[in-house]
């Protein structure tokens, strides 16, 4: 295990010290996610780096009036406290030093879907082939290469996609101009403050298929 010891030092983290995170390091999480494999390497990630206080705590308030404007329409009341419930989880991000906002864009499809279209495959088959989304697995390869990087670097991180439903005003607020991109996911990175732990995993035999 020892060898694998940066794996298991990754944790997702919601609260962090005050601490700044030198840009140099910043970089050198972000080169590490650049090295993520890729489809036909179209790279297609962009990583939008945040330290403004001021302006991380602007997306959490973004966050915030958008769930109320959800929740405010909902009619069903259990789901709007469902979706009320949690919104503290989707805003953890406001104590850290530092947001990286991950964006993507998706041109790259599945390998064989154009072939499936021009045959006149059923809409079932071409589904089942475009959910792979071989784009946003790019995104996810990237996303965890950065965030290996950081708790070998001593720095905590937490994957989030649960404010996606802001994207939109999140994205007017950046003005990130680059054709097509979108974002799909953030983390913050800052130093852990308190105890670091992971809920437990499900053993290897429960998820473990060996055909021989």
């Amino acid at each position: 295990m020892s060898n694998l010891e940066f794996i298991y030092k990754r944790h997702s983290v919601r609260r962090f010290k005050e601490d700044a995170v030198p840009v140099e390091d910043i970089k050198k999480m972000i080169e590490a996610a650049t090295y993520a494999p890729s489809g036909k390497n179209v790279q297609n990630w962009h990583f939008v780096v945040i330290t403004n206080k001021e302006k991380i705590e602007q997306i959490a308030k973004i966050i915030e009036r958008k769930n109320a404007e959800l929740a405010d329409a909902l009619k069903n009341e259990a789901m709007k406290k469902s979706f009320t419930k949690f919104l503290r989880f989707s805003t953890v991000f406001r104590n850290a030093p530092v947001l990286v906002l991950v964006y993507t864009e998706t041109s790259y499809k599945p390998t064989g879907l154009d072939v499936l279209k021009e045959i006149g495959a059923s809409t079932e088959e071409i589904h089942n082939l475009s959910k792979t989304n071989p784009a946003i697995q790019n995104i996810g390869a990237a996303m965890e290469n950065l965030m290996l990087a950081a708790a070998n670097m001593g720095y905590g991180t937490c994957w989030m996609t649960s404010s996606n439903y802001a994207a939109k005003e999140i994205e007017a607020f950046i003005g990130l101009d680059k054709e097509n991109y979108f974002l799909a996911a953030m983390t913050p990175i800052g130093v852990p403050s308190g105890e670091l732990k992971s809920p437990p995993r499900k053993s290897v035999e429960e998820v473990l298929t060996i055909i021989e």
